[in-house]
């Protein structure tokens, strides 16, 4: 995997940088992503997301994730894996967008240890960019199936 990340207001620690890198790994490993394929993970404040959500979702909060997959919504019928696999690209995920300070607030919420929570939300992530969701109900039940089968590989129980 490929990974980029930002982190330029220096929101997450260095050990929550190495639970991410580990957790984007593990799940790509999991998903049987090829080793060259791209995306990128940026960690925002909490005003910089409410922005994102604002622009981008039209609600104006601020959420703990938000995900932009390159492959949704392809173009005027121009299909983004078609064009990487005909020009020998390697397969670019899209960008992750997660707010520390909405994870931690989530994390006393929901009674977990900020490193599960910080890790549920990197996986779910990067299962919504590699073409997961939730919506309809079978979907919803192999990805959150997935989600925690590479949680606990992880041992971030909850």
């Amino acid at each position: 995997m490929d990974l980029e990340i930002y982190d330029e207001h220096e929101l997450v620690s260095a050990s929550h940088l190495k639970l991410a890198q580990d957790l984007i790994r593990l799940g790509a490993q999991e998903i049987n992503l090829a080793a060259d394929t791209e995306m990128s993970l940026t960690f925002c404040t909490a005003t910089g997301i409410q922005q994102l959500n604002r622009r981008y979702r039209a609600t104006d909060k601020p959420t703990d994730v938000i995900s932009f997959a390159l492959e949704d919504g392809d173009d005027a019928g121009i299909k983004t894996r078609a064009l990487e696999e005909e020009f020998g690209l390697p397969r670019n995920l899209g960008d992750l967008f997660i707010c520390p300070e909405v994870v931690q607030a989530h994390a006393q919420e929901y009674g977990h240890s900020v490193e599960r929570e910080f890790g549920y939300t990197v996986v779910h992530g990067l299962l919504h960019l590699s073409g997961f969701d939730h919506i309809e109900s079978q979907a919803a039940q192999e990805m959150f199936a997935l989600q925690e089968k590479i949680l606990q590989e992880a041992q971030l129980q909850r």
